[in-house]
């Protein structure tokens, strides 16, 4: 999962880019608005809702209220871990822990009426079980609360504790995610130190072979100094560990003070990791510019798996079949506007 920040010097393979405002025209999105983002915008202040989003000012946010699928991140707004990509505050939140926020997180999903949502949270290196538990219970009451619901956990490593992994696989979300982020040799850069690329494979690995029958799923940063070859090797290493779904995007750099961006990597570059992992054998591979570790052609993907009477499942099917269709245009029109759904952090009451 995305781990979070502090700053770090990156050894440049070549010289780094160092102003975000000069992004190439393929990363151009349009301004939120139209009726469903003005809706699902106002609902969530009622249920009150913080949208990280909207304060970070993504510009992902209008497509993915369009298209009302949420990602909802729990365990507080304080990660344990300081990977160097990601912006959310890094600390030690001492074991504090709401234990109404599953429930309340149940409660305001249901009322958003959803097809699909995906759980994902923070590192809790404090708490015992990482959290495992509490994820668990989320889980859970969404089930209860709203049986036709497509849940997806995106998750940490857990520090490799199987019977945690475990807790989290057994409450049963349609799809088990955990994201190994960079390449093998950029994650003692880019990663928190307490992070491994070859855990987060056995993460992977053992989910699957607990619950064959759920979806696993996987997520690869790019323009953060790899090669291409080393994009292609964590895709064999992630379909050696069994994931079923992988989802490949370019880095934005959050601040400044975070890891430059070494290069902006080209729609055409990206179909060809997507004609690699299609080969490789994945049941699923989403990949663009502005595709992000959780996207709306990955999730209409899956229900039309699982739920094919859907809404979000005929949407999301054409999103998917035109994203594998193998065209560069395919992958720029898929990539404008983005289909990246919001991540919202929920308040204790």
């Amino acid at each position: 999962m995305a781990q979070r920040g502090h700053s770090a010097y990156i050894p440049c393979v070549a010289a780094p880019i160092q102003h975000q405002d000069r992004k190439p025209a393929w990363l151009k999105v349009k301004a939120p608005g139209g009726e469903n983002y003005t809706h699902l915008k106002k609902t969530l202040r009622k249920l009150d809702l913080y949208t990280v989003c909207e304060e970070a000012r993504c510009p992902n946010v209008g497509e993915c209220w369009s298209a009302g699928t949420a990602t909802v991140m729990l365990l507080g707004h304080t990660c344990t871990r300081g990977c160097r990509f990601c912006a959310v505050t890094t600390g030690n939140p001492r074991g504090a822990v709401d234990p109404r926020e599953p429930e309340h997180v149940a409660k305001a999903i249901a009322q958003l009426g959803l097809k699909y949502v995906v759980l994902t949270m923070v590192d809790r290196d404090d708490l015992l079980d990482g959290g495992a538990a509490h994820m668990s219970k989320a889980v859970q009451n969404l089930h209860a609360a709203q049986p036709g619901l497509l849940v997806e956990t995106l998750v940490g490593d857990f520090g490799g504790r199987k019977r945690d992994i475990a807790v989290m696989v057994d409450s049963a979300p349609d799809v088990f995610a955990h994201n190994i982020e960079v390449t093998r040799r950029l994650t003692p850069l880019i990663r928190d130190r307490r992070c491994s690329y070859d855990l987060s494979l056995e993460v992977l690995r053992y989910a699957k072979e607990r619950a064959p029958e759920r979806f696993v799923k996987s997520s690869i940063m790019v323009g953060m100094g790899e090669e291409d070859d080393e994009v292609v090797e964590t895709l064999r290493d992630l379909r050696a560990a069994n994931v079923d779904i992988v989802t490949l995007g370019q880095y934005l750099r959050p601040t400044p003070k975070h890891a430059p961006v070494h290069r902006f990597v080209t729609p055409e570059q990206f179909e060809e990791y997507a004609r690699i992992g299609r080969e490789l054998g994945f049941k699923f591979v989403a990949s663009g510019p502005l595709v992000r570790s959780s996207y709306h052609a990955a999730e209409g993907f899956v229900a039309a798996q699982l739920r094919p009477e859907s809404q979000l499942a005929g949407g999301g099917d054409s999103a998917y079949q035109h994203l594998q269709a193998g065209s560069s245009e395919a992958v720029r029109e898929a990539a404008e506007p983005p289909l990246v759904p919001l991540t919202a952090l929920v308040r204790s009451r």
